[in-house]
């Protein structure tokens, strides 16, 4: 048998002594992933120099993330990460997958300081080698995301909105606001569009209120307009034309879109990215709605 076999045979023994007929679907697949872990670790532990060591890790690393385990998960990355090449002999398909997911998985379980440590050395490992200054460019994006905000921070937002009219978030207070990052040329942004609107629907005559932050550029400037027209979204948009360089984005370090940030009644965020019916649940448990819409 060989060595890239022994995992998926472990996996496939393992899978037949979990009685199906005890559990749902999503507790097999839990109890399957974390006996098939535990005999990778042993594998690993008896066998530390084999050669499929490498799938063995991704294996763990996988299995890790899916149980939310990620302590163990950002170790088996360190790893990983330390055992890439350097400098000169870097080789870029292997190592910006490994710092990204690496870096996304402290920034995702609020470890900044982790993630600013890991963005850092990174920043040292890619001297020496040829394309050095293009990677510094990468690094200093992900770098923005610093500036994100989070839970409990508070958002400082002020400008005239494509509509012509002032917007200052402060003069919310005792409202729920979110704060939608958004673009037409996002299909993800389009696709919860429903949903936010459905959450406007339900409960703007209770207190909640909506403010786009649009990254389309100049030249759209008209789609983006028809668009809001076409949609019926009554709410201000705050818009510049600079695409990804909208000043506000930049500002909270927004990276990626949809971008959302839930503003409770003391004017601190206490939800973020909230998809689907999520945002309805959200706003209506902020708003104090006993009888949150579904």
């Amino acid at each position: 048998m060989k060595n890239r076999s022994l995992l998926a045979a472990a996996s496939a023994i393992l899978a037949l002594q979990i009685p199906a007929f005890a559990q749902n679907a999503a507790e097999l697949i839990e109890e399957h992933t974390k006996k098939a872990a535990a005999a990778v670790e042993a594998y690993l532990q008896k066998n530390p120099e084999v050669k499929d060591s490498t799938e063995a890790v991704d294996f763990l690393i996988e299995s890790y993330s899916r149980l939310g385990m990620t302590e163990r998960q950002a170790q088996l990355l360190e790893q990983k990460y330390q055992r890439l090449a350097k400098g000169a002999d870097l080789d870029p398909p292997e190592f910006f997958p490994v710092f990204q997911e690496l870096f996304a998985l402290h920034m995702e379980n609020g470890g900044k300081i982790k993630a600013k440590s890991t963005l850092e050395r990174a920043r040292k490992d890619i001297e020496g080698h040829p394309e050095a200054n293009r990677f510094a460019k990468f690094l200093d994006s992900l770098g923005s995301e610093f500036n994100q905000p989070g839970i409990g921070d508070i958002m400082t937002l002020n400008f005239t909105s494509l509509q012509g009219e002032k917007f200052d978030l402060a003069k919310l207070k005792n409202k729920v606001v979110l704060v939608d990052f958004w673009a037409t040329w996002c299909g993800p942004c389009i696709a919860e569009l429903p949903n936010v609107q459905k959450a406007y629907a339900d409960y703007h005559d209770k207190g909640f209120e909506i403010v786009g932050i649009s990254l389309d550029r100049a030249a759209d400037r008209e789609k983006l307009e028809n668009f809001i027209k076409e949609k019926k979204m009554p709410w201000p948009q705050a818009y510049d034309g600079e695409g990804w360089g909208n000043a506000i984005a930049k500002k909270y370090g927004i990276t990626s879109i949809p971008a959302t940030f839930l503003v409770g009644k003391d004017g601190k965020i206490v939800e973020t990215n909230l998809r689907g019916a999520a945002l309805g649940v959200a706003v209506g448990k902020h708003l104090g709605d006993k009888a949150e819409k579904n």
